[in-house]
């Protein structure tokens, strides 16, 4: 059993505000195994009938646990997991409750509506820098290739076996609890090409095009993979410039070995590590941002920074560049961006094995960070 610290740390610091944390994941993304590790957890799987049969009168269940931090696994399994949820924050607020399940649950209305205000909510993204060092992995080369679920990430080898049963256990078990997908061809292309094409701009109509579907059902297939969480869609930031991209959003990838999975890359090239390295920053900033302050930039002169930043109020953002090695910086689309948009800190994130730095550029500072070292600097800076 390893021990994820940041993810036990995070349940508990949410659990002491709210204590009712929906836990949400793709499939094995390592949710039961973390939630098994949580301490002195009564753990509860709810695939069980007799635990579907205890949970029956939920009032009798948590008086009998009172006080305790109780976890109810796949808790999509019950018949009506959002009242018995509902009950837990409301009379029992003195027990703590992770509960996890489908992530489909998670997106229905009445779940949503009835645990409005009661619940947080913590997304277990694929392995993080503090994760790899829970599993004592070093090699980004490997984190990159293998992607960042645990059982795939700590096997000897790329099996691509793995993840073809990861997929249709993704189209039989999430996508058919809540979506109506007429043509299942259809969507695993366009899945396909968004994973091929990940970290570009959304190109609807082509990928209309090439799936032979109407542009409306892109879209609509897009919300499903957005909802079953195996894509991110970052919206553009832009400011009163007309010469700024404002609606085009960016799409990712869950995860960087479904990535090369999908690309058929089997070694690393410098700029397959410049892609990569753009999705393991992004699930650096996702596990300590919420991702409505994630943003990239472009403008219409295709000048562009990977990542920004806006914490909150105010003008003030960080500008993020993601580059394999430092030499391969070019400040011009940084300078573009500080043009319209002065104020904030400006990061260059490298996979170079360099101490931290400070450069100037004309009129504006920018920071080189080594990869390894950017969750401390988010943490204690932005």
């Amino acid at each position: 059993m390893f021990e994820r610290a940041f993810w036990k740390n995070l349940i508990e610091e949410k659990l002491s505000s709210r204590n009712v944390l929906w836990l949400s994941g793709v499939r094995r993304a390592g949710k039961t195994v973390l939630c098994r590790a949580l301490d002195d957890a009564l753990y509860f799987d709810c695939e069980l009938p007799r635990v579907r049969r205890q949970l029956e009168d939920p009032e009798i269940f948590f008086s009998r646990h009172r006080g305790k931090l109780i976890v109810l696994d796949e808790i999509h399994r019950l018949v009506n997991p959002s009242e018995l949820l509902k009950i837990g924050a409301d009379h029992f607020s003195d027990t703590r409750i992770v509960a996890t399940g489908s992530s489909t649950l998670a997106a229905k209305r009445k779940f949503r509506d009835t645990l409005t205000g009661r619940k947080h909510t913590l997304w277990l993204i694929p392995s993080i820098l503090a994760d790899m060092k829970s599993f004592k992995i070093t090699d980004l080369d490997s984190r990159m290739l293998k992607g960042g679920l645990p059982p795939f990430l700590l096997s000897e080898e790329i099996d691509d076996h793995a993840f073809r049963e990861w997929i249709d256990s993704y189209w039989a078990k999430d996508l058919q609890e809540l979506f109506v997908i007429e043509r299942k061809a259809a969507f695993m292309k366009l899945m396909e090409l968004l994973f091929r094409q990940s970290g570009n701009l959304f190109q609807a109509q082509a990928l209309a095009t090439d799936c032979e579907i109407s542009r409306q059902t892109v879209q609509n297939y897009v919300e499903a993979l957005q909802v079953t969480l195996v894509l991110v869609v970052l919206r553009p930031f832009s400011g009163a410039s007309a010469s700024e991209v404002r609606a085009q959003p960016k799409v990712f990838a869950f995860d960087t070995g479904f990535v090369c999975y999908f690309k058929g890359i089997e070694s690393l090239r410098n700029e397959d590590r410049g892609l990569l390295l753009e999705h393991l920053v992004l699930g650096e900033l996702l596990a300590q941002w919420p991702k409505e302050q994630i943003y990239f930039w472009r403008d219409k002169q295709k000048h562009e920074v990977d990542f920004v930043l806006k914490p909150g109020r105010g003008n003030k953002v960080t500008a993020i560049e993601c580059k394999s090695s430092y030499r391969h910086f070019n400040p011009a689309g940084i300078k573009s961006f500080r043009r319209r948009h002065p104020d904030g800190k400006n990061l260059v994130v490298c996979l170079d094995e360099l101490e931290p730095w400070t450069q100037s550029y004309s009129d504006i500072e920018v920071e080189f960070l080594p990869f390894r070292a950017l969750p401390g600097y988010l943490h204690q800076k932005t």
